[in-house]
């Protein structure tokens, strides 16, 4: 089953999560702040993903900011990059879609259309 992980607050996991039910996409639900994804997660997702490793950092979020991420990310290891968002699930772009031969990060609507109509 495909893994719908968000933060319920978040305008645009609610966006994602309206789309999911309104096409019938069965899923299940996890909420990042509570069940953060793991170290082994975030690195199987990772591989998985086919994207750069800071396209998993939500770059809007307040902790991002406090942490300057911006601008240490670039001096950064990947592991030292995926340990750091293991530690807070707030760190991590949501939401996120976890199929078996997909995961997709962030809403775009063309894109989740196109890796579920496979």
């Amino acid at each position: 089953m495909i893994k719908f992980i968000c933060y319920p607050k978040c305008t645009t996991c609610q966006k994602a999560q309206k789309w999911l039910d309104e096409n019938h996409i069965e899923y299940a639900f996890r909420d990042i702040k509570l069940d953060k994804p793991t170290l082994e997660e975030l690195t199987n997702w990772h591989k998985k993903s086919g994207l750069l490793l800071k396209k998993f950092f939500n770059t809007s979020g307040l902790l991002y900011k406090s942490l300057d991420l911006k601008n240490k990310l670039p001096t950064m290891t990947e592991d030292e990059m995926l340990k750091l968002l293991a530690n807070d699930g707030m760190l991590v772009k949501r939401p996120l879609l976890v199929g078996d031969d997909f995961v997709l990060v962030g809403f775009k609507e063309a894109e989740w259309s196109a890796s579920l109509s496979k």
